[in-house]
C-alpha cells in the first residue's frame, strides 16, 4: 500500500508541475522518473523496460528528416506560393495557409510545420498590414486537425501506434475520413468568422506579387533528396507491417540515408533535435510505468468497466470527451501516456472487449482536444511563442473564445463518426 501512495504522489506532483509550467516539463518528468527508482517503485531494469523505444526512435528519425528538409526552404516556398496563388486576398491566403499547414502536419508533424509556417505567416500579414491573429489561430487549428490524420502527424498518435498493432495505413483509413470532414466544417466556420475582418486595398494585395518564392529555395539538390527520402519513408510507414519492420526502424533508416546523402554536418543536424521532448517522453513512460507496476492502472481500468458496465459505446464516448477536455487543460502527451496502459488494462480485464474503437476515440479526443486552449498541444505553445517574439501576442482568453467552441464542434462530429462507424 505504501508503494501505491508513493507512486500516486510522484505522479500527481509531477503532473502538477507539468500543468503549471513552473519548471520545464522535461526537467520535472526526469525528476519524477528518477524518484520512481529512488523510492524503489521500479528497478532500473523495470524503468527502462517501460520506455517505448519505438516511439523515441520514430520521433528522433522524423526530427532528423525534418531538420534536413527545412534547410531547403521548402515550407517558405509553399507558403509564399500559396499567398501568390491567392492573389493577395487575405481570406484566401488564410484558407490556403490552413490547407498547407494541415497537409504538412499530416505528412511530417504539426509542431515542425507551425515552427516553419508561423514566421512566414507573420511576414505575409505584415506586408498586408493586417492583424495576424486570425491567421495564427487558424494555423494552430489546422496543424492539430491535420496531424490527427496519420500516425506520424501528432505525438499522441505516434504513442498509440507504437503501443498497439495499428499501423500507418490503419490511422489513415480510420482517422483521415473524419479529419477531412472536420477540417471542411471548421474552415467554413472560420471563413464566415473572419470574412469581414480580412479586407485590404488592391494596392496592398499587389505587394504579395513582389515576393519571389524561388529565392527561398536554398538548396534544390538537397530538396530533391529530401523529398525522395521523405516519400520513401512514408511509403515505408505504409508497408512497415508487411515488411515486418517497426516504424522506428523505418524513420531512423530514412534519417540515416538522408543524413548520408545530404553530406551535412551531423552535429549541426542533431542540434536541431528537440532533445527535451525526447527525454520528456522517456521519463513519462517511466512515471506511468510506476503506476502500472503498483496496480493503479489496473484498478482504474476495473472502475471504468464498472462505471460503464462494459458498454463499448459509453466507454468510447467517455474516453473521447474526457481526452478532449483533459487535453484542453493540460498538454495531451502526458495524458495519452497515462491512457494507453489504461486501455490495455481494459482489454485484459475484459478479453471480449473490442478495444480498437477506444484507440480511435483516444486519438481523436487527445489530438483534436488540444485545440481547446492555448496550452492544449505543443503546436499551440510554439505558435504563441513565435507570435510573442514578433510583438503579436495571442492572449489565452482570445484563443479560448475561438478554439474551445470549435473544439466542441470537432468532438460532436467525432462522436457521431465513432458511433456510426464502430458502435452500431
Amino acid at each position: 500500500m505504501q508503494d501505491v501512495i508513493i507512486a500516486i504522489a510522484i505522479f500527481a506532483i509531477t503532473y502538477w508541475f507539468i500543468i503549471t509550467e513552473i519548471v520545464h516539463k522535461a526537467t520535472v518528468a526526469l525528476l519524477g522518473a528518477v524518484l520512481m527508482a529512488l523510492f524503489k517503485i521500479l528497478t532500473q531494469e523495470e524503468a527502462f523496460s517501460y520506455i517505448d523505444f519505438n516511439t523515441i526512435g520514430l520521433l528522433i528519425g522524423m526530427m532528423i528528416i525534418v531538420a534536413i528538409t527545412k534547410k531547403t526552404g521548402l515550407f517558405q516556398y509553399l507558403a509564399i506560393k500559396a499567398a501568390k496563388l491567392a492573389e493577395g486576398d487575405p481570406l484566401r491566403i488564410l484558407l490556403s495557409f490552413a490547407f498547407v499547414t494541415a497537409v504538412s502536419s499530416a505528412l511530417l508533424d504539426n509542431v515542425t510545420t507551425v515552427l516553419l509556417m508561423a514566421p512566414v505567416t507573420l511576414l505575409i500579414t505584415d506586408s498586408l498590414e493586417i492583424d495576424p491573429t486570425p491567421f495564427l489561430i487558424t494555423q494552430i487549428l489546422a496543424s492539430n486537425i491535420g496531424g490527427t490524420a496519420t500516425m506520424i502527424g501528432d505525438p499522441p498518435n505516434i504513442m498509440i501506434g507504437s503501443a498497439t498493432d495499428l499501423g500507418f495505413v490503419d490511422f489513415v483509413v480510420n482517422l483521415a475520413p473524419v479529419v477531412v470532414v472536420i477540417f471542411g466544417v471548421i474552415i467554413l466556420i472560420i471563413k464566415k468568422m473572419y470574412a469581414n475582418q480580412l479586407k485590404v486595398s488592391s494596392e496592398v494585395k499587389e505587394r504579395i506579387k513582389d515576393f519571389d518564392e524561388h529565392k527561398v529555395l536554398q538548396d534544390k539538390k538537397l530538396l530533391v533528396k529530401s523529398l525522395f527520402i521523405l516519400g520513401l519513408t512514408i511509403l515505408g510507414f505504409a508497408f512497415h507491417q508487411f515488411l515486418e519492420l517497426e516504424s522506428a526502424i523505418v524513420a531512423l533508416a530514412g534519417a540515416a540515408i538522408l543524413l548520408f546523402l545530404s553530406n551535412l554536418d551531423p552535429e549541426q543536424i542533431l542540434e536541431d533535435i528537440e532533445w527535451p521532448t525526447i527525454f520528456f517522453f522517456a521519463a513519462l513512460f517511466v512515471i506511468v510505468g510506476g503506476l502500472e507496476e503498483v496496480g493503479v492502472i489496473e484498478w482504474v481500468a476495473h472502475k471504468v468497466l464498472g462505471l460503464t458496465q462494459g458498454n463499448l459505446i459509453l466507454m468510447a464516448l467517455l474516453i473521447l470527451w474526457v481526452s478532449a477536455l483533459a487535453s484542453t487543460v493540460i498538454d495531451n502527451i502526458p495524458f495519452v501516456a497515462t491512457m494507453i496502459p489504461l486501455i490495455q488494462a481494459l482489454a485484459i480485464a475484459d478479453p471480449s472487449l473490442q478495444i480498437e474503437p477506444l484507440w480511435w476515440a483516444l486519438a481523436l479526443g487527445a489530438c483534436l482536444g488540444g485545440n481547446g486552449s492555448l496550452v492544449g498541444a505543443s503546436a499551440n505553445v510554439v505558435v504563441a511563442g513565435i507570435a510573442a517574439k514578433h510583438n503579436n501576442s495571442i492572449s489565452f482568453r482570445e484563443y479560448l473564445k475561438v478554439g474551445f467552441p470549435l473544439m466542441l464542434i470537432m468532438m460532436v462530429i467525432s462522436s457521431i463518426y465513432i458511433y456510426l462507424r464502430y458502435l452500431i
